[in-house]
């Protein structure tokens, strides 16, 4: 059974270890509402979810969420877009890759801190975004 640790705690976790759960939380979600809403075969699902979970649609949502966060949130964010992965994925550029590691930073603290109803407004207005 999955268990939040906290607001405190998941605060206090490096931003890369935030981004990657948050990139699991992500891929996961954007995955299930396609299960959700369509019939199409597996193939074309993975199109569709590999539209909208890359660095370039991540740095895009991050950028349409700014408004919307709260200081801390914000903080999360540029924690994780500051920090330091070692390498970067290929075809992306830099600047969009530190923003997606932002986003997924975000997701991951609020993930780990069990803060459902915030994770759930957050995809959401992502989900609107790309259409999913």
């Amino acid at each position: 059974m999955l268990v939040a640790i906290g607001a405190q705690e998941a605060r206090l976790k490096n931003p890369l270890v935030l981004a990657y759960i948050g990139d699991s939380v992500y891929d996961l979600y954007v995955r299930t509402v396609l299960v959700k809403k369509s019939r199409q075969q597996v193939n074309a699902l993975n199109q569709r979810a590999s539209n909208v979970v890359n660095a370039r649609a991540q740095a895009q949502a991050v950028a349409m969420l700014e408004e919307c966060l709260t200081e801390e949130e914000r903080d999360i964010v540029r924690r994780g877009r500051n920090a330091h992965p070692g390498t970067v994925a290929k075809n992306m550029s830099v600047a969009d890759y530190k923003r997606a590691t932002g986003l997924e930073a975000l997701i991951g603290y609020h993930y780990l801190a069990g803060n459902y109803e915030r994770l759930e407004e957050l995809m959401q207005k992502i989900i609107e975004k790309f259409g999913v």
